[in-house]
């Protein structure tokens, strides 16, 4: 493999790496809007993985996955925050 395509896995790496932690906030985080933001963030991150993955490993499929999973992450953070606040939470 090239340069250029290890620093694209060490990148997808620290993104991955990133989401690990994130998932501690949205298992204990204090409120719904912690819970919402830190799932965002997991969800975005693999979106931005399979983007790196895509380019380090140059297969184009994964880049049309990687913009479905963006589209459902959206989806997801919208419908969330529709249930919260049709449950009397204010985000």
């Amino acid at each position: 493999m090239s340069l250029v395509a290890d620093a694209l896995l060490t990148a997808a790496a620290g993104f991955m790496l990133i989401s690990i932690v994130v998932l501690y906030r949205a298992v204990k985080g204090p409120t719904m809007q912690d819970r919402v933001i830190a799932v965002n963030v997991v969800g975005s991150n693999t979106v931005v993985v399979a983007a790196l993955f895509a380019a380090a490993t140059d297969t184009p499929g994964a880049l049309d996955i990687a913009l479905v999973y963006a589209l459902l992450n959206f989806l997801m953070s919208i419908a969330i925050s529709k249930f919260t606040v049709e449950r009397g939470g204010v985000l």
